[in-house]
Formats: C-alpha cells, structure tokens, sequence
C-alpha cells in the first residue's frame, strides 16, 4: 500500500488521506496528540472507497479520483488545488489540460491548454492571481487565472544547472511563495526567482523529489529516500530527518491550526508519519 494525497480540514483538526487502493481515511489530529492517546487513535476515524484507478505511469505511480461531474470527462486527476482568490478549484489531469471549476455553482469555466503531455502538479500564486503548473512535458506554466493565458513558459530541462538527463525531464512538483518558486522532478529541485525567471539555488538532492514547501527559512522536500530533507534557501542541505516509508510522495504542513500544527508525510507504505517537531518523528498514523 501506498499514501498519495494528504489534506487537512479547513479548522486543522482532522487529516484526510487517499491510498493507491482508492481508499480514503479520516484521521482525528486532536485524538492522535492527545497526552493519553493510544494506538487506536492512531487509526481512521472514518474511511470508504472513491471510485479510482491506479497504475505505473511514466515515473511514479498515481492515483486518479474520478469526479462524478459530466461536465468534466478526463483520463485523471493527478493534482487539485483551490484558488481561494475566485473561489474556484484548479485541476490539472492526463488530458494535458488545466481545468478551473466555479465552486459556487459547479461548473468549470475555464481550460487552459498548451502542455504537450500530461499535467503532473497545480498551484496557486494569489496575490499575483496566477496559477502554475508542471507537467511530463518538462514544462512549468505560469497562467494569468483571470483570462486563461499563459504569460510564461519554463522549460526547466534545458537549463543546464538543473537539468539531470539520466531521470528525464518531467516536472512532479511546483510550489510558490511570494515571487518565489520551487520546483523538480527529473531536473534538480530549485528555487527561481519569477520576476526574472531565473534560477537562483539548486539543491544538491539523489533521486527526484515529488513533493516541496517552503516553512519560515527553510525549504522542506520528499521523494526517492527514507527522509525529509531540510534545505536552506541558498541550496544547501540542512538535514535529512529520517521517515518510515522508503519512498515518499507526498508532504503536508498544517497550518490551519496552532494546536495541532504538524507535518505529515506518507510512501510506500501504510504508514504516515507525523512530526511534532520537525527534527524527529513523533508517531505514525496508519490506515
């Protein structure tokens, strides 16, 4: 078994993650850090099955959730975010394509096209009212989310400090802060400065990272490896704490809540570990 995605809920408290299984499970935070916890608490408070296929494709296994929407037809979802600037959520799926959904009514109004493979990542640049994406194709798409079109195009693989020809040239991950972007993949994880569109730190890290987030000063990243690496924003690599899984997809900070502020990261295994502090793993959660 394998963790994919990870979510809190809007008030912190409850962690919601899916499995390469199209399994779903709610975990209760405030249970699970309690003085008195015990291994049950450590469980689901809750799971059921999502209609979901999951398969080898390209480079890392994915998992797709179908959303019953006719309005939406596309092979699968690989990654979703929400723009709380228009109230809209932002899809990025094997169709090549970016689609936008109005949340108050449902309906997706916008599709943003010019990857040339399918769409690995999404995120959200606010203030700037942009979103951004990365996909198979090597390519991080900076797009104007009020007219849909896109204002830049990175191709990350042919500059030749970030590229790593040996694990190719698609884009798993893309994150922002302020006129900040991280993002990797095959190329190296690096930091770009996006009013210049130029790199400015590359992170010296084995394999390909899946997952990135910027916290306070430091830069926090999962992939190929049993650990959390903790980097400076210069490019050098603090720490690599160690984790559970062998292999790590994905990395959550919760931010929701200052009662039950943790990060979360779950693989290749049942297993996600929480972090009280970010230097050692506190307990696992497990499905």
């Amino acid at each position: 078994m394998s963790v994919f995605s990870q979510s809190f809920s809007p008030c912190g408290r409850f962690l919601a993650a899916g499995n390469n299984y199209g399994e779903i499970a709610v975990f209760s935070l405030s249970a699970a850090l309690s003085p008195d916890s015990t291994a049950l608490n450590q469980k689901p408070v809750l799971t059921f099955t999502g209609e979901s296929s999951a398969g080898w494709r390209g480079h890392h296994r994915r998992t797709c959730w179908c959303l019953h929407l006719s309005s939406l037809e596309i092979p699968e979802i690989n990654s979703m975010t929400i723009n709380s600037r228009d109230n809209s959520l932002v899809v990025g799926g094997g169709d090549n394509n970016i689609h936008v959904m109005d949340l108050e009514n449902g309906v997706f109004k916008t599709v943003l096209q010019g990857h040339s493979d399918y769409v690995h990542c999404v995120t959200v640049r606010e203030r700037e009212a942009e979103i951004l994406s990365g996909g198979e194709d090597g390519a991080v798409r900076v797009w104007d989310s009020r007219t849909g079109q896109c204002v830049h195009c990175i191709e990350v693989y042919k500059y030749e400090v970030c590229a790593r020809p040996q694990y190719g040239k698609w884009i798993s991950c893309v994150t922002t802060d302020s006129d900040w972007m991280l993002c990797g993949g095959g190329p190296s994880l690096s930091l770009w400065h996006l009013r210049s569109l130029s790199p400015t730190s590359i992170f010296n890290l084995s394999g390909c990272q899946r997952q990135a987030a910027f916290h306070q000063d430091l830069i926090l990243t999962v992939g190929e490896g049993a650990f959390v690496s903790h980097c400076l924003l210069g490019g050098e690599v603090k720490a690599q704490i160690p984790c559970t899984p062998q292999s790590l997809n994905t990395l959550q900070l919760n931010n929701n809540s200052t009662e039950h502020r943790v990060l979360t990261v779950g693989g290749s295994s049942d297993h996600i570990d929480v972090f009280t502090n970010l230097s050692y793993r506190a307990f696992s959660l497990r499905f």
